[in-house]
């Protein structure tokens, strides 16, 4: 069954792949401006050999067929904006950062999330309830660069806790971790308290406490197993998210990760690290969403792996 799944998965991964690289293709190509404009403009000769170079010159269809042959090969090119670096290396060196930052983010996200939600399901009414799900619904409305300003402002220029910007030392991940995550550990928290007050009104449930099963027991060994489908099919294209990195939290705080970059070649109209970097998060979301689909067989045996 497994191996059934796994290469149903492969074959749908590698048609989804080759439909995301033919529509972004001729997408990128459609927009106006390329990547040999500049504000000042090149001599024309050197313009013209630079688009030799690149294959500019050559029409559409054929630079399509070169550069899918390229990526089926896994040579990614060089980039337009750094033509001193492939795209792989690009991606080696900004996607361990990225990946850092996200794990950090994702760690948060679920420690916040969880107990929030746990609390305010446990406590639904009371005091705690409310101010859990007012603070969630405050997270969910504030954007991340708004709350990447605040922290700035609180604990780095009010408060002297962190640095503001920067990679190398793990104080640089706390403010960008917390700004990521913050937004994900509020949609966890509402998840986690809408299922378990769901299910902690089942029979099974009233049955374990009539028992007299410690109320902790209760929750974390009979209730939440039955609670968290929900959370593991957000935490699927969530993952994804978080592991490449948020281009504007990247960018706020000078991060060299994926998500800088991405920006950067969208704005610059650097067509092969564009193309390769969202390459890589339809890889990553594609394997994130496959991950879930392994954990609700996980947490329910019932389900079946097609």
């Amino acid at each position: 069954m497994f191996l059934r799944f796994f290469i149903n998965r492969l074959i749908w991964l590698v048609i989804t792949l080759w439909v995301v690289f033919t529509v972004s293709f001729f997408l990128m190509r459609a927009v106006p401006g390329g990547p040999l404009d500049r504000e000042r403009r090149l001599d024309p000769q050197i313009e013209k050999n630079l688009a030799a170079r690149y294959h500019l010159d050559e029409p559409a269809w054929r630079q399509y067929l070169r550069e899918l042959g390229n990526v089926v090969r896994g040579d990614l090119g060089y980039s337009y904006r750094m033509a001193d670096f492939t795209v792989n290396e690009v991606i080696a060196q900004g996607l361990p950062i990225s990946a850092a930052l996200g794990i950090a983010a994702l760690g948060f996200a679920v420690t916040l999330g969880v107990a929030a939600g746990v609390v305010s399901a446990v406590a639904r009414n009371t005091v705690w309830d409310r101010a859990l799900m007012l603070a969630a619904t405050v997270g969910l409305a504030v954007p991340n660069f708004t709350l990447a300003g605040l922290l700035i402002i609180l604990l780095v220029f009010l408060i002297p806790v962190f640095p503001a910007a920067g990679w190398g030392r793990g104080a640089h991940l706390v403010l960008p971790a917390i700004s990521l995550g913050l937004p994900y550990a509020a949609s966890i928290a509402r998840l986690v308290r809408t299922g378990l007050l769901d299910v902690l009104n089942q029979d099974f449930v009233r049955t374990a406490r009539a028992k007299g099963v410690p109320p902790m027991v209760v929750i974390f060994k009979h209730a939440m197993p039955m609670a968290l489908p929900p959370v593991i099919s957000y935490l699927g294209p969530a993952t994804a998210g978080i592991i490449t990195g948020s281009p504007v939290v990247e960018k706020i705080f000078a991060i060299p990760g994926v998500g800088m970059h991405f920006v950067e070649a969208a704005i610059q109209r650097d067509y092969t690290l564009a193309m390769g970097l969202v390459l890589l998060f339809t890889l990553l979301l594609y394997c994130a969403n496959m991950l879930v689909d392994l954990g609700y067989s996980v947490l329910d045996p019932r389900v079946e792996l097609e």
